[in-house]
């Protein structure tokens, strides 16, 4: 009989099911979403749309990074008017071309970029942005500014690409709770923060409700054979994610920060052959918010966010898995292009996202925003922001549906080979 490499077999895993629901669900919680789930039991569950073997890693840095510091325009002098005391130094920029070039501590991103497996788009944005790290990350979660949507992009595209009825979780959030991003109709996402204390047993009045269907029985009530078998199966699935978590072993330095734990954790999810196809981590606690003296903050955070990324695709490779992922990084938007008089900067709007993997053709994508045609002083967005998400779905993961994941139709970038 075939092994997963946590030590657990094939009918074991496919018998624990992965269906976990977040480390804060409760029976219940799980009444709420029965009829839903019991009517997603009666469609036919969709044909495997999207690539089977391509995982996708979606990476949030919370509190709206600093593009211009990270991306920097340092063929611009514009740059350095407005930003004279916190503008990073021409002869320390890690220079991509004559224009641009990375903060001196992206030494990884520069390494990948390098390599050609580093894709950088510029302004990315959406229409009447928001200054509010709340609203504005929902934007950013849903795929649907000022829409009012309910269910993540991600959460819409495992419906739409993926079976509903298949064995195995596809979509796994890192995290201290469940993104809003990964929000689905027919799926439900495994949420866990640290793998070591992640244990779905259910409390005292769960397990006695657990009990009480067991023991009356619940042949040919489907609401309670529901209830029964996504409650057993939360929490086989939590010591499925504890067993590949303990036995996992790298070489590969991750840094430290905020990253380092859960891109390793998905390494070894990825190398126990967990079916996940989407995995979301953050870089939480609204990290990147510099409003005061950011220089050396912002160093260290973005050095410990290249180390980790970089990290992770040096494990992928070692386990054999780099040419399935991908990975692509967001924030909630950018900063104001003046710095403010605390050293720092306030929230803006545009910002760069990063692309990255082994069939990524790496480079420069879109059009750096103006530093001097400016909206109440913020740059003005030069691509939407779900033209990269549609390139993850049509070019990665070769789910051609994108408009209706996406609410609207985004030319790709080309960014894959």
């Amino acid at each position: 009989m075939a092994r997963f490499k946590c030590g657990c077999s094939r009918r074991d895993f496919l018998i624990k099911g992965m269906y976990g629901l977040g480390v804060g669900a409760t029976l219940p919680g799980l009444l709420n979403r029965t009829s839903a789930a019991l009517s997603a039991q009666a469609l036919e569950g969709t044909s495997m749309e999207a690539s089977p073997e391509r995982i996708l890693v979606v990476v949030e840095l919370s509190g709206g990074n600093d593009g211009l510091n990270t991306v920097v325009p340092y063929g611009d002098d514009e740059y350095y008017r407005v930003r004279p005391t916190i503008g990073i130094p021409k002869s320390e920029v890690l220079k991509i071309d004559d224009r641009y070039g990375f903060h001196p501590s992206l030494v990884g991103f520069e390494r990948l970029y390098k390599d050609g497996r580093m894709a950088v788009v510029h302004g990315c944005g959406y229409d009447n942005p928001s200054l509010s790290h709340f609203s504005s990350m929902g934007f950013w979660h849903t795929g649907v500014p000022n829409g009012g949507e309910t269910l993540g992009w991600l959460g819409r595209l495992a419906d739409g690409a993926y079976d509903h009825d298949a064995q195995g979780n596809r979509i796994v959030n890192i995290g201290t709770r469940q993104s809003l991003a990964v929000r689905a109709r027919h799926h439900s996402p495994l949420v866990f923060n640290d793998p070591r204390t992640f244990r779905r047993d259910g409390a005292a009045s769960e397990k006695a409700a657990l009990a009480r269907m067991t023991a009356d029985g619940a042949g040919g009530n489907a609401t309670l054979e529901f209830l029964a078998g996504t409650a057993q199966n939360a929490a086989e699935s939590s010591e499925f994610v504890r067993q590949a978590s303990a036995a996992y072993r790298t070489t590969v330095d991750y840094g430290i920060g905020g990253l380092s734990g859960p891109l390793r954790q998905v390494a070894a999810l990825i190398h126990a052959e967990m079916p996940t196809r989407i995995y979301y981590v953050t870089y939480a606690g609204n990290s990147f918010d510099t409003h005061v003296h950011q220089a050396d903050p912002h160093a260290r955070l973005l050095a410990y966010t290249a180390d980790a990324v970089r990290g992770f695709t040096q494990d992928l490779t070692r386990i054999g898995r780099a040419d399935d992922v991908a990975v692509v990084m967001f924030t909630e938007f950018g900063r104001r292009v003046e710095e403010n008089g605390s050293l720092g900067t306030d929230h803006g709007t545009a910002t760069p996202m990063f692309v990255v993997g082994n069939h990524v053709r790496g480079g420069l994508y879109g059009q750096h925003p103006s530093l001097t045609d400016l909206d109440d002083g913020n740059l003005i967005k030069t691509t939407d922001f779900r033209r990269v998400y549609a390139t993850m779905i049509e070019e990665w993961l070769r789910f051609q549906d994108s408009p209706t994941v996406l609410k609207g139709k985004f030319d790709s970038l080309g960014v894959f080979a």
